[in-house]
């Protein structure tokens, strides 16, 4: 058992051979993918993936990224997109300060907007943070003191204080392909330490290929590469990890659940 918790199967480097990516992933022993969704005009090819496929779950949300362009996005738009049986979680959304391709009030406030919806739904938020932990941190515990909700660090890059907070509010850590680059070093100390009921593996495909795929797209059949370097950094049998991550993730998303 793998799961993939975060890949965008609709991007350019996935979308042309989307067929063949799915195959190859299953034969590597991914049993779950989760699609995410970055922008309003994805919605209905990711949702059409996620109908078509028994093992791809969705997300609908906005990326940071793409705040400033989407201000009609608003919670109930959220969640009346997000009652669609194959979504599972709303996302990704947080915070990006590192590019600022979006006004910061209107990243905050399209975040908010998302947690709104996931406390709505009763589903987790899929959170994007980067160079923004201040911020992201303080929204995060604002809302959660609105009523509780529970969602993923996707692709932690964070710092260990950071990863500290989002596990006392409940949050699970999802670890990418970045943990087996070599300049990761501060990551890979983080990864050890993750409580083994609250870590995620994905890829984030078609970006971030984990040694050893470096300069190719990454695919979901990579994250049995970043399981087998997480077992022997972590000093865990393979099998194990692998298993305990899968049901992480069926707990956490739990839509995913056979009925």
């Amino acid at each position: 058992m793998l799961a993939d918790s975060h890949c965008h199967l609709n991007y350019k480097g996935l979308v042309e051979e989307q067929q063949a990516v799915l195959e190859r992933a299953r034969a590597r022993g991914v049993t779950a993918m989760l699609n995410i969704a970055t922008r309003e005009s994805e919605w209905d090819a990711v949702l059409a993936t996620a109908e078509r496929e028994p093992d791809v779950w969705a997300t609908v949300g906005i990326h940071p990224h793409e705040a400033d362009a989407h201000p009609h996005v608003d919670t109930a738009r959220l969640v009346a997109r997000g009652r669609h049986p194959r979504v599972v979680g709303i996302g990704e959304s947080g915070l990006d300060y590192h590019y600022d391709h979006s006004d910061r009030d209107r990243q905050q406030a399209s975040f908010r907007a998302h947690i709104a919806a996931a406390r709505e739904l009763q589903v987790p938020i899929v959170v994007h943070t980067r160079d923004a932990e201040e911020d992201t941190l303080a929204i995060l515990r604002e809302e959660m003191e609105q009523g509780t909700y529970t969602g993923v660090i996707h692709c932690f890059t964070a710092s260990a204080n950071f990863a500290d907070a989002a596990l006392e509010l409940g949050f699970y850590i999802s670890i990418s392909g970045i943990v087996t680059f070599r300049n990761a070093t501060d990551l890979q100390q983080t990864a050890t330490r993750l409580p083994r009921e609250r870590l995620l593996i994905e890829t984030d495909a078609p970006f971030l290929a984990p040694i050893p795929h470096r300069g190719r797209p990454g695919e979901p059949s990579f994250v049995a590469d970043t399981a087998a370097f997480l077992a022997r950094l972590r000093g865990e049998d393979l099998e194990e990890l692998q298993t305990y991550t899968a049901r992480n993730f069926h707990d956490l998303f739990s839509k995913t659940h056979p009925a």
